[in-house]
């Protein structure tokens, strides 16, 4: 491989990693259903639309069903987060995305976990791709 193109390679890579961004952290615990925040810890409906501000968070609108996989512990003066993914054969193109989104916006449906854990979250709970 000659070095130009090792170069170029190389940039190319750098590139790519330079738009990704850690975004400030909304708090520094979160309560899952698991040490890993994999299960749902519950189902909540949208009681109104919400349009995301930046990445961390996704769109909701109002009537989606919505799976909750984390329930961020609010700072002193910050909002109340969750973090989950809509539900909804209209906008399939947002199903399986992760991002959070404001406690009062839904209505907890269905609890599927009763104990949960409280962990510490990590930069990449606010990474911006």
């Amino acid at each position: 491989m000659s070095y130009p193109l090792v170069v170029l390679f190389c940039v190319g890579l750098l590139h790519q990693t330079a738009r990704a961004a850690v975004m400030d952290k909304l708090s520094d615990n979160k309560i899952c259903g698991d040490a890993e925040c994999s299960y749902v810890v519950s189902m909540a409906t949208a009681l109104d639309d919400f349009i995301a501000p930046d990445c961390r968070f996704i769109n909701i609108k109002k009537g989606q069903m919505v799976y909750v996989y984390s329930k961020l512990v609010p700072e002193e003066g910050a909002g109340v987060f969750w973090s989950g993914s809509v539900y909804s054969e209209r906008y399939v193109d947002q199903m399986g995305i992760i991002g959070y989104f404001p406690a009062t916006v839904v209505k907890e449906t269905h609890k599927f976990m009763e104990e949960t854990v409280k962990i510490p979250t990590a930069d990449t709970d606010f990474y911006c791709d």
